[in-house]
Parts: structure tokens; C-alpha cells; sequence
């Protein structure tokens, strides 16, 4: 049966903003999706460039591959996507889940940006919660998973889940859940459709952040997840795990491109369209969030 075999999934690390960007692969017919990519970016200078993405593209070309999808979790709020930028070079469509359609709506509030549509259209497909669809020969399905955003979801590839900010790795616990339109209440329910898949289904985060000092790790089973995630080992009731995930956020300061990648990530990975002068430009609402270190 297609759904019984599992992908090749392989891992990318990208230090500066501590994401893992995956390509997971049908072994049988050499098609694959390419998960969460990121177009680097450095904020100092303005600077943007593709070696990531371009390191996915080798790849993909040295094993005999063919992309037939470019997948995001979510509207990232720490990097820019690269997705528009694979599309280009790949022809493979984007897609992302359907509930993008609010996030839009609320950044264009807060982008006071009248002219961004909120319709999902800058994606090839929205995925609606429990769609399935095939990498090759392999089964997928998605899963809802809000909580960190209001249009987080989990691809279930195989026996691949790529959660991404859902779930860390098992010392780290789980992400954060006070951006615009998160809830700890949500992200735990979110978890709880993850812990209810298989034991041995393997978990796919998509942020590392070496706790202790060890080396990047981004693979885990929901087994693992279940018996040694620090924020759910002790078997914590939705009210405990609200009560300790939002005195965490509390403490944590926003991610220091989440102005940035926003205008970029709710529109597919799209820069901001040139202007007269052949230049983009970055547009930030001040006073927009919370989250200052004076705080």
C-alpha cells in the first residue's frame, strides 16, 4: 500500500536562524517535497541570498530527484521562505494549509496594507484540514495543527510528521504561542492529534536550538515525544501546560525578523515588489508588538 512506505527524508540545518529545511523523497519513484525553505537574509545589510535554497537544489539534482511539491508549514515568523524562488527555479507548486487566508488578514491590519489579498492566491494550493495527497508513491495527509500560529499545520508524509513549530525536540519542549492569533490552549490540542498518531512515527522539527550545547538534532518518534518532551512528560492537563507555556512566552523577546519575514512569508516567499528606483524596501509598523526588551 502507498501509505506504508516510507520516505527518505533528509535534513538542513541553517545556523543563523537555527532552522531545519527537509527534503522528503518517494524511493521508489524519486519524487519529493521540499519543506519549509529558507531564503537567507541578513538584516544587518539588507542582504539576500539563495545558498540554502541552492543547497537543496544540489541535492536534489546529485540524487536523481524530481521536486513535486514546495511545502510551508506556516507563515514563518524567524526567516524569509524560499519557496517562491524554488518554484521558479523548479516549476513544482507551492502549498500551505487553507487557514493562511487569516493570517493574511491580520498582518494586512497590522501592515496597514490595503492592497494584499487575502485570499490564499499567492500559493498554488491550500490544503484543508485531513487532504490527502500523494510525494510519488507516498501517502500524505495533513493535520491542523494551530497553536504557535492560526495557520500551522503538520505534514504527515508516510510515516513522517514535520511538525515544525509545534514540537521541539524532546529537551526543548514546544514553541511559543503568543504571536498574532497564537493560543497555548490551541497548541496543546494540536499536540495532542500528533501524540495520538503512531509511536513510531517519526517527528521532523523545524527549529534547534542545541540546548545544552549539543549538536543540532531535528528527528524524534512521537513515542519519544510523548515520554520525554519536557513540557509533556509529566502528562500535564491542558489548564498546567497553558499555565506554564504562556509564563515562557512571556519571557521570551520577538524574533528579531519576524517584521521582515512576515511581509515576505504571507505572500508565498514573494519579496517586496521593486520600486521606481529598482530597490526593495522593508516596511515595519512601530509600536505593533510586544515583546520589547525594556519590557
Amino acid at each position: 500500500m502507498a501509505s506504508l512506505i516510507p520516505p527518505i527524508v533528509k535534513g538542513f540545518y541553517d545556523e543563523r536562524t537555527f532552522s531545519i529545511q527537509y527534503v522528503a523523497a518517494c524511493p521508489l519513484t524519486k519524487k519529493c517535497a521540499i519543506i519549509d525553505p529558507v531564503l537567507d537574509f541578513d538584516e544587518k545589510s539588507g542582504a539576500t541570498a539563495t545558498i540554502s535554497a541552492d543547497a537543496i537544489l544540489a541535492y536534489v539534482a546529485e540524487n536523481g530527484l524530481t521536486v513535486q511539491w514546495i511545502l510551508d508549514t506556516h507563515p514563518h515568523a524567524d526567516h524569509l521562505s524560499a519557496a517562491d524562488y524554488l518554484r521558479t527555479k523548479t516549476g513544482a507548486p507551492t502549498a500551505i494549509g487553507a487557514h493562511v487566508v487569516e493570517v493574511q488578514a491580520l498582518w494586512k491590519a497590522i501592515y496597514n496594507w490595503p492592497d494584499l489579498a487575502c485570499d490564499g492566491s499567492q500559493w498554488d494550493k491550500l490544503f484543508e484540514e485531513g487532504e490527502r495527497f500523494m510525494v510519488g508513491d507516498v501517502e500524505a495527509r495533513i493535520l491542523f495543527s494551530p497553536g504557535h500560529t492560526l495557520a500551522s499545520i503538520t505534514y504527515l508524509i508516510g510515516d513522517a510528521a514535520f511538525v515544525h513549530d509545534t514540537l521541539f525536540m524532546p529537551d526543548s519542549g514546544t514553541a511559543r504561542a503568543d504571536f498574532p492569533g497564537g493560543s497555548a490552549a490551541r497548541l496543546y490540542g494540536s499536540i495532542q492529534d500528533i501524540f495520538a498518531l503512531p509511536d513510531t512515527t517519526r517527528v521532523f522539527t523545524g527549529h534547534d536550538y542545541k540546548e545544552g550545547g549539543r549538536d543540532a538534532g531535528w528527528e524524534s518518534t512521537v513515542g519519544e515525544q510523548k515520554t520525554k518532551n519536557i513540557h509533556f512528560a509529566s502528562n500535564p492537563t491542558q489548564d498546567d501546560f497553558v499555565k506554564v507555556r504562556e509564563a515562557r512566552d512571556k519571557a521570551l523577546p520577538m524574533p528579531r525578523l519576524i517584521l521582515h519575514a512576515l511581509q515576505v512569508n504571507v505572500r508565498a516567499g514573494r519579496l517586496p515588489d521593486p520600486e521606481s528606483n529598482g530597490r526593495r524596501y522593508f516596511k515595519f509598523p512601530l509600536d505593533a508588538l510586544g515583546g520589547a526588551p525594556w519590557a
